[in-house]
Formats: structure tokens, C-alpha cells, sequence
């Protein structure tokens, strides 16, 4: 638990364990709710057993060795990917459905089959559970000393809980990630991403903020030159701008988790004296001479805080950017919106939907740079997405007050 946080705000999970109930707090990044039923188990646990029991909502408390966990947990993945004899592919039950009847274009059903998917393959896998004591020590055989990487993602511990292996796993990742850092060639150095805090691993749209042409206004005016950066994250667009000779850039952002990692990086790059992070809603008081934005991608719902870089329900951050823009631009100021196109090959959003909110909110479109994803997901062609990834453009729009 985060230190100050009262226990009465996280659910409880119970089971039954020798012979009288037991309770414990329930701990899920995603918000999932505490599981039903539980029952305990150990190594003497088969897969194909464990597998019934996660797809009938039964949670699984184990009891036995870490490592024979990890490995159940892998056989679990295995039954779910396993392709089940005569099952259509996605794309072909959603071709199937379009052909019959359906009010949906056929990305956007291959879209939202696929979100189901995977979100049912979460849930399966989401079963198998860890008790962890007081400290984040996980009392099981050849457990790993996970207390460093627990803290980071739940902050300070005060009472025992349960949570699932494949979140344990997530937060290890994330560690990892924030002890190696992501290589970003452009500043010459790394950004250490936290958990639920996205990492910058897509580099198309940090050289696209590399490479447009600053406005000119910054240029005449180099020292009393203001950029925001809305939605900052990481840092790493604010420090980019930065780099690029920005005297003053105001990162934004409302996640206290992501301002304490944005500082972090500022400060290990040294540019503190540049760049200034703000916790704010959205825009913070006052006008800039360039207002850089890259909003979630995905008009949909979000089931995880790392998902709420990806998917923005009603594009509700893309309008709020774009509305409030006019207003916090110095005269003969620019706006950069980085939009992927992805959410109009998912059927999601039109592109004169996107034309229609840019010109409603008082602006002009005059000029934008477009660039070709090249992360390894482009390439796989057993992803039900993968016609619309390989489609997929991503753009620096620079927009004017009209």
C-alpha cells in the first residue's frame, strides 16, 4: 500500500485453509476485482486441472514452490493459445458476422473480437495467486526478492496481501525497465520508464518531434521561449525539446506516478534549469509558443493504468488538447498534435471526424510530417490486427489558431 493509505480502501479476497476462513487484502494494477472463489493448491497441481479451474473463475492460492508456479503459469498460456480444432480465426468469424449482418466495419469488429480476447486470456491467467507478507517477501520456495520492485509499484507496504503471479510478473518487467532504461538515440541517453508509466519504445513519433521545424517565434526569441508538453509521461518529449534549445518547457501531467518519473529523468539529464514538471489536469496557467500533445492513440476503453497511454475513451484527451489549444497559444504559436492513424484502419474514427474537432475548435491544419511505424509487431502476420499496423501512419499535425 502507498504510505497514508488506509487499508479500508482496498477489497478483500477470502479462501478456506485448514479448516477456517482466511481474508487478506486484495492488490490488482488493473483494478480487477478480488476473485469469488479460491481454492488452494500446490505442486502436486496438474495444468490441465489448473487450466478447467481459471476458465470456470476459480482462483488458484499457491501453496507449493515459485518456480513450479511460473511454469504452471506458462502451461496456462500454452492451453489458451493452443488453437482449438475447426475454430475460425478471428478475422474470419469476423468476416462471417459482416457478411450476415453488422452495423460495424470489419476492422472495427476484428478490433473489439480481438480486445475480448484478450482480455478473457488476462482474466484466465489472472487466477493463479501469490500471498505476500507485510515486507513484499513472497513466503514460497525459491522465491525471488521481488521487495524492491513491489515498492515501486505499490509504494510502501504496511499489511500482508494476495495478488496474481502474472501481475508479480508485470511488476518485475517494469523494474527491469526502469533499471536498464530505454536507449533513445536522439538525446544521447536513456529514460527510465516506471510501472504503469509507458515506456518511449515506439521512436517514430520522438523523431518526428526531433525533426519538425520549430516555430519561428521560438527561434526570434530563444530566451524567453516557452513549450508545453501535455501529457508528458516519461519526460521525454519535454527533454527532447529541451535538447533542441527550448529555454522553457512546462511538462504537464496529472499521474503522480508519471510526474515522479518525469522529474526523475529531467533531473538525471540535467536539465531541471529547462524543463519544469507541473501536475495539472490537462494544460497548465498561461501560453506557450509550441504546445506538444500525444494523446492516447484508441478511441476505447482502458483496463489497465498502462493501457491509459493507448486507448482514450470518447477521445475525451484528443478534444481537450485541441479545445483548449486557441487559448494557450502565443500569437503566431504552434500546436502538435502526434496522432497515429490506427484508430481510423480499426474503423474507430473517421479522418474527417479528426478534420471535423480540429475545426471546431477554432484551428487550421498547415502542414503535417508523416512517418512509418517499424517496431517488430508491423511484421507479424499471425497478429488479427496486423492488416491495420502494417497500414498504420503516424503523424506531427502543426496546427494554427484559425
Amino acid at each position: 500500500m502507498h504510505a497514508g493509505e488506509d487499508v479500508k480502501e482496498f477489497p478483500t479476497v477470502s479462501w478456506r485453509e485448514k479448516g477456517e476462513v482466511r481474508t487478506a487484502l486484495w492488490r490488482s494494477g488493473s483494478d480487477s476485482p478480488p476473485p469469488k472463489r479460491v481454492v488452494i493448491a500446490d505442486d502436486r497441481m496438474t495444468a490441465d486441472v489448473a487450466y478447467h479451474l481459471a476458465c470456470e473463475g476459480v482462483a488458484i492460492l499457491w501453496r507449493g514452490d515459485f518456480q513450479n508456479a511460473r511454469q504452471l503459469l506458462a502451461a496456462l498460456a500454452r492451453r489458451i493459445e493452443e488453437p482449438r480444432k475447426g475454430k475460425k480465426s478471428t478475422a474470419a468469424e469476423a468476416e462471417e458476422s459482416r457478411s450476415v449482418s453488422s452495423s460495424l466495419p470489419l476492422p472495427a469488429e476484428v478490433f473489439h473480437r480481438y480486445r475480448l480476447t484478450q482480455s478473457q486470456r488476462a482474466r484466465t491467467l489472472g487466477m493463479l495467486l501469490l500471498s505476500f507478507d507485510a515486507d513484499f517477501r513472497i513466503p514460497l520456495r525459491r522465491a525471488p526478492d521481488v521487495r524492491q520492485a513491489c515498492a515501486e509499484a505499490y509504494g510502501k507496504a504496511t499489511m500482508p496481501f494476495i495478488a496474481s503471479l502474472r501481475e508479480l510478473l508485470g511488476i518485475i518487467g517494469a523494474h527491469e525497465w526502469r533499471v536498464k532504461g530505454v536507449e533513445v538515440p536522439l538525446l544521447g541517453a536513456r529514460i527510465h520508464p516506471y510501472y504503469g508509466v509507458f515506456a518511449p519504445i515506439r521512436a517514430e513519433y520522438v523523431d518526428l518531434v526531433a525533426t519538425a521545424p520549430l516555430p519561428s517565434i521560438l527561434l526570434k526569441t530563444p530566451a524567453h521561449g516557452v513549450a508545453f508538453d501535455i501529457g508528458t509521461g516519461t519526460g521525454v518529449l519535454s527533454a527532447l525539446l529541451a535538447k533542441r534549445g527550448v529555454a522553457h518547457v512546462v511538462a504537464a501531467e496529472r499521474d503522480p506516478r508519471a510526474i515522479a518519473c518525469a522529474r526523475d529523468n529531467i533531473a538525471s539529464l540535467k536539465l531541471d534549469a529547462q524543463v519544469e514538471v507541473r501536475q495539472v489536469d490537462l494544460y497548465p496557467d498561461g501560453c506557450a509558443a509550441l504546445v506538444v500533445c500525444n494523446p492516447p492513440w484508441v478511441p476505447a476503453r482502458p483496463v489497465s493504468p498502462l493501457e491509459h497511454a493507448v486507448y482514450d475513451p470518447g477521445s475525451s484527451m484528443l478534444r481537450g488538447f485541441l479545445n483548449g489549444l486557441a487559448a494557450h497559444l502565443e500569437p503566431g504559436g504552434e500546436g502538435w498534435l502526434l496522432l497515429s492513424d490506427l484508430a481510423e484502419h480499426f474503423g474507430l474514427r473517421t479522418r474527417s471526424e479528426l478534420l471535423a474537432l480540429i475545426d471546431a475548435a477554432g484551428l487550421i491544419v498547415f502542414d503535417r510530417i508523416e512517418t512509418r511505424p517499424h517496431h517488430p509487431r508491423v511484421a507479424d502476420v499471425s497478429d488479427p490486427l496486423h492488416a491495420a499496423r502494417q497500414a498504420e501512419v503516424t503523424s506531427l499535425w502543426r496546427l494554427r489558431v484559425r
